[in-house]
């Protein structure tokens, strides 16, 4: 690691307008201008502190950005209004008529639709791998591939992608790799384990409260000046941008990220490891007998743990369902997509976050319709939280069923 990124984002300092200690919030679209030379020359040309028009930079967007940038340790950063965005708008940037995408084949059901369906309309085909195969991955490569494209822990499956052997494929044949870190803020810093731009959405985890959506484009300065040129960039001519005032409330939830991510993980651990001596199948890195355990924590700033999500396998769809019902009426957490809340959040991804994915692919990527993904909250007495679901489960019946025990 290169660079602290809970202490660095904790040492990243901005001055309100009026020297208050946020940010002052810009609720402008258009900035004026005293000599017309000087906005001939900003449409040509990035000039520090001078803005245009909110589509193009606006103060309180670009102090967010500086503060991503800052915690993953990038050159410079750019947000948008929503994870989809920045994933969209980066992949666009990169990849054109003719090109190629090398995948992982779990991923997020909405970056699925849109690498399937969506971009060969402009020509852009992807192919899917099993990220774990490295050799699969190198062999999907071809002289048309522009990027690959993983998430640092996957969704929902929860799995590790090796970004240091991804980023040494990757660079070997002259092309890029992009991480979605949506899962594993503070966690994982993919630019220092060798990814060249990494994409977030802001809705979950960094912003914390799930009162808005957003997402962040980290890269290098050149890139994300790519991304905003007036002519060719991406950002600049699709225009998802975020408001001003969604802004500024991300960056004030940011300053207690380190805080949160650590309660997430502490309590995912704890669920995890008391659910697994059940007898039922759990994902979860954090768990000796995950796949790839020792991966994560060799690659992970490891004061954060392992995260906030785990997986509970429950083998069918309907046994999926009661619990998350029963879960709900015992005041675990809310029956919800999204994650990183301060609640537990649950819900059947087959179903659901991945549903655009088809049956068919789901099996191959070994999605189980009766799974519930389950973003821990940041409870105080987790163990009331377990107890809670084990009453659940107990109520259920399913702890005597032998189809739902662990094959080690």
């Amino acid at each position: 690691m290169t660079h602290n990124p809970a202490q660095d984002l904790q040492d990243y300092l901005i001055f309100g307008e009026y020297g208050g200690v946020n940010p002052s919030v810009t609720d402008s679209a258009t900035f004026t201008f005293l000599d017309p030379a000087t906005m001939a020359e900003l449409f040509e040309h990035e000039m520090e502190g001078c803005f245009l028009y909110s589509r193009h930079w606006n103060p309180t967007n670009k102090a967010l950005a500086d503060g991503l940038a800052v915690m993953e340790g990038s050159e410079a950063a750019q947000v948008t209004a929503s994870g989809m965005a920045a994933i969209s708008a980066a992949v666009m940037q990169l990849a054109g008529q003719g090109d190629e995408v090398v995948s992982g084949r779990t991923i997020y059901g909405g970056t699925y639709a849109l690498f399937k369906h969506f971009l060969p309309r402009f020509g852009v085909q992807t192919n899917f791998v099993d990220i774990q195969d490295v050799t699969a991955v190198e062999a999907a490569i071809t002289p048309n591939t522009k990027l690959i494209y993983c998430e640092s822990i996957s969704n929902p499956l929860l799995q590790v992608a090796d970004l240091p052997a991804l980023s040494e494929i990757a660079h070997r044949h002259g092309i890029l790799l992009v991480v979605d870190n949506t899962f594993s803020p503070l966690i994982i810093s993919p630019l220092d384990l060798g990814a060249d731009i990494v994409v977030y959405s802001l809705t979950k985890f960094i912003n914390g409260t799930n009162d808005t959506v957003a997402g962040a484009i980290c890269g290098s300065k050149e890139f994300i000046n790519q991304l905003v040129n007036v002519t060719s960039g991406a950002t600049m001519l699709l225009g998802p941008v975020l408001d001003s005032f969604r802004a500024a409330s991300i960056l004030r939830n940011m300053h207690s990220l380190h805080i949160r991510m650590k309660q997430h993980s502490r309590n995912a651990q704890y669920l995890a490891e008391r659910l697994q001596t059940l007898g039922l199948t759990v994902h979860y890195p954090g768990l000796l007998n995950h796949p790839q355990h020792d991966h994560m924590t060799r690659l992970m700033n490891e004061e954060f743990g392992y995260g906030g999500m785990l997986v509970l396998d429950m083998k069918e769809l309907a046994l999926a369902n009661e619990l998350m019902m029963r879960m709900q009426e015992a005041k675990v957490g809310y029956l919800a997509v999204s994650l990183g809340f301060y609640k537990t959040l649950f819900s059947a991804p087959g179903s659901s976050t991945s549903s655009e994915i088809p049956e068919e692919e789901q099996a191959r990527m070994g999605l189980s319709p009766g799974m519930v993904r389950m973003s821990v909250g940041l409870d105080d007495d987790i163990e009331r939280t377990y107890q809670r679901i084990k009453r659940c489960l107990d109520e259920m019946g399913v702890l005597e069923t032998e189809e739902l025990r662990i094959v080690n």
